[in-house]
């Protein structure tokens, strides 16, 4: 791998069982030989860790950016997890995240935390499946008077939306459709790399390169 925290990522993904393998029925209706949950990183530590692979795959691909976004709901507690490790390297963030519903009492409104006014908008998630969340925080983001500067997500799973008629990823649709660059701290072929390296998961790999050969796209080689 040309970057560490792939395999950092992948390594304390299998630790946290937030990657697992066998038979999975995703939301598509696909059956998949691997699932990623990001929701299994649920202690100080993991989160910690992954914050730091965050930050590292950030910083590698050199996005100007001055304020997180947090998409409800795996996203808040993955950008608040990434200001703190940015503040641990000495670089303090301003932080913000939508609620699913809008509030009508108080302050009202469906943003909380920093004013997103004239900033640059990095927004951090899980994965990008159908790109609906994606599409929402980004509307979000315009109206609050924001410029969207970028998305980032730990686990590109590189299939395409539809085989048979296009082998463009949600990831890759989000950035042609947005001209936004779409940072993932891994991605299937890094999985299928970090499997041919390691004893244990070899036996994965076979299934792991069908599932490619079936519904990869174009950027999974």
């Amino acid at each position: 791998m040309t970057q560490d925290h792939r395999a950092r990522f992948l390594d304390l993904a299998l630790r946290a069982d937030a990657l697992r393998f066998g038979d999975f029925t995703l939301k598509s209706g696909r059956q998949s030989p691997y699932f990623f949950n990001a929701g299994r990183f649920d202690s100080g530590a993991a989160l910690a860790g992954l914050a730091a692979c965050y930050a590292d795959a950030i910083d590698a691909h050199g996005v100007g950016f001055d304020l997180l976004f947090g998409p409800a709901y795996k996203g808040i507690p993955l950008a608040t997890a990434l200001a703190c490790e940015y503040a641990r390297r000495g670089r303090d963030l301003p932080v913000a995240f939508n609620r699913k519903e809008a509030k009508t009492h108080g302050e009202g409104g469906n943003l909380i935390g920093a004013p997103l006014q004239g900033r640059r908008v990095l927004i951090v998630d899980d994965v990008i499946t159908a790109g609906t969340a994606i599409r929402e925080a980004l509307g979000l983001i315009r109206d609050a008077g924001g410029e969207t500067a970028g998305i980032v997500i730990a686990l590109d799973r590189q299939e395409a939306i539809d085989p048979a008629k296009t082998r463009r990823s949600a990831a890759q649709s989000v950035a042609a459709d947005h001209g936004l660059p779409v940072i993932a701290v891994a991605t299937l072929s890094d999985l299928l790399d970090f499997a041919g390296g390691n004893a244990e998961l070899s036996a994965q790999r076979e299934r792991l390169l069908a599932y490619r050969q079936a519904y990869g796209s174009d950027s999974a080689g």
